[in-house]
């Protein structure tokens, strides 16, 4: 059964380049202040590394360093946490988006649409599976920066209340992040949460931020100033999610398809 709330606490924040150590203490330092009533911590795209092309140098396995830091610190606040990060599994690399609970279990994603301008698909494996995440019986889509720009592999068939994006998306292409995030929102009649990262990369890359929660009907529920390292905090409210599907139930005229 669906809670009547859930806490959404997202994480902009500059990411060290390549640089593992100082990324997770900047990550603890920020959870001892996070939005009190938090449910889920949300953490932006590749968290640990920066969008780094050198899989090689800073992948780990699913009983890694990192995965196991995610588990230990839901463990200590009694939260779910998220954020993608570099796996290396099967002779493969994958930009996975993990999802561990504060019992130790956890869920993942393998990003779908690999930025093929940065060569992505080069270095690493995509993931072939859309799922569907559950947290305190909410339905949650697991997305990942670039998959923003393809509404097909987010269309809602109403198996989903929210959709995550965590991102390493660059400042100067900050208007199709911020419109598309209402976008999914408003097409889906869903709560959206897109988080990125601020700070230049280690390419010289500016990321601005500009994360966004945001609810069904494309208003913000809390935007992040840009260029600021801080959370953004707001509670999602099962009722308000049926009575704008109630009161305009347009996905019931969607169309029917599925894909290959």
């Amino acid at each position: 059964m669906r809670s009547t709330k859930l806490g959404i606490s997202a994480l902009q924040f500059a990411i060290h380049w390549e640089n593992k150590s100082e990324n997770l203490k900047t990550i603890a330092r920020f959870l001892e202040s996070m939005p009190v009533d938090t449910d889920l911590v949300v953490l932006p795209e590749m968290f640990s590394t920066g969008f780094s092309m050198q899989p090689e140098n800073h992948a780990e396995k699913m009983d890694g360093f990192s995965v196991n830091w995610l588990k230990n610190m839901a463990a200590r606040y009694g939260v779910y946490i998220c954020g993608s990060l570099i796996i290396s599994e099967s002779e493969s690399f994958y930009n996975r988006f993990i999802l561990v609970d504060p019992n130790g279990a956890f869920s993942q994603y393998d990003k779908r649409h690999l930025f093929s301008m940065a060569g992505e698909e080069k270095k690493y494996a995509p993931g072939n599976q859309r799922l569907i995440w559950e947290v305190k019986g909410w339905k949650i889509l697991p997305q990942v920066c670039y998959d923003l720009r393809f509404p097909v592999w987010s269309r809602n068939d109403l198996n989903y209340d929210l959709a995550i994006y965590p991102a390493n998306w660059p400042e100067r292409r900050d208007y199709p992040w911020k419109t598309l995030l209402r976008a999914r929102a408003i097409e889906n009649q869903c709560y959206v949460v897109g988080v990125n990262r601020v700070g230049d990369d280690g390419n010289g890359v500016a990321h601005n931020g500009c994360s966004a929660i945001i609810d069904p009907l494309g208003a913000d529920l809390h935007a992040a100033e840009p260029n600021m390292e801080q959370w953004i905090y707001a509670n999602l409210e099962s009722a308000t999610l049926e009575k704008i599907r109630k009161s305009f139930p347009f996905l019931s005229d969607r169309d029917d398809f599925r894909l290959l």
